[in-house]
């Protein structure tokens, strides 16, 4: 597959005359309007490349994997992927292509800029994030340095390239730490439920779970309701309620010998607790799913 991706110093061109720049930029519809606004599965082998993409969509085709783009977001590409794009008429933006060994550090280096450099990628730059409207701001900075051709411009070309690649490294980790919090609820959340299983006769606060969860009961409570929509006080009571319904259908003894095995010393309270949960008494709920159950076993 790899030897028949096509390599170019830019797309659809393989003149080695066209290796003497160390950057080059060119808007997006320059280049893909010949082609009908596609782009076919290519590869630069000592190039990375970034797409500023400021109007319009598509999607990246990067090998096996297809990204869609929207604006306002840019496009990273290392050396020697397999990419291509397919655009929408509408598209704008600009396309920087630069030598790899510009870069601030190696791709694939054990950095957080490294992992981001060695795997293309497509970043979102959100209007409220001041680091994604600095990325912006450097990407058009550096257009414009292109552009102008004036003194000093490959020292702000560089740097712009840079600051920018490394803004969207930072961007890329906060992402993926979210989505490691994520992950990390929901472990917490089936943490929270076997201990809650264990527990509940007992009683325990809130603060006893998110203890043993190593967690503050405030923050316990927030990664509940997100999961369940409930807190966790919630979820302790509905558990309890079931545990009573559960007791007091298919164990033989009273409310009152009921309530002492679920732990509550004061059998009164129980029956307000059921009540308030239930909207009818442990006695009441008894008898009213006793003759339900009876019902279904007379019909069967």
């Amino acid at each position: 597959m790899r030897a028949s991706i096509p390599t170019y110093e830019l797309y659809g061109e393989d003149d080695p005359a066209g290796s003497r720049f160390w950057v080059h930029c060119e808007t997006i519809p320059a280049r893909s309007a010949l082609h009908h606004w596609e782009i076919g599965l290519h590869r630069h082998e000592r190039y990375f490349q970034i797409l500023l993409v400021t109007g319009g969509s598509g999607d990246a085709v990067f090998e096996g994997d297809i990204a869609r783009f929207e604006p306002i977001s840019i496009v990273t590409v290392p050396p020697a992927i397999g990419h291509g794009f397919r655009f929408s008429p509408e598209i704008d933006g600009y396309v920087f292509t630069f030598l790899a060994s510009r870069l601030p550090v190696r791709p694939g280096e054990p950095s957080a800029l490294g992992q981001f450099l060695s795997r293309p990628s497509v970043t979102r730059l959100a209007p409220q994030d001041p680091e994604g409207q600095l990325i912006l701001s450097h990407l058009l900075r550096v257009a414009s340095e292109w552009q102008g051709r004036l003194t000093g411009r490959t020292v702000l070309m560089e740097t712009g390239l840079a600051a920018a690649l490394a803004l969207a490294a930072r961007i890329a980790a906060q992402d993926r730490t979210e989505t490691e919090e994520i992950d990390d609820n929901d472990r917490r959340l089936e943490a929270f439920s076997s201990l809650l299983h264990r527990e509940v006769r007992n009683h325990r606060p809130a603060s006893f779970y998110a203890h043993a969860l190593g967690i503050t009961p405030t923050h316990l409570n927030r990664v509940l309701k997100a999961k369940t929509g409930l807190g966790t006080q919630e979820l302790v009571a509905r558990r309890l309620v079931e545990e009573a319904q559960r007791e007091l259908l298919f164990t033989p003894g009273s409310v009152k010998e009921v309530s002492f095995r679920l732990g509550f010393s004061d059998p009164a309270y129980f029956s307000r607790f059921f009540s308030r949960q239930t909207g009818m008494t442990p006695a009441s709920w008894r008898a009213q799913e006793q003759l339900r159950l009876g019902s279904r076993a007379d019909k069967a």
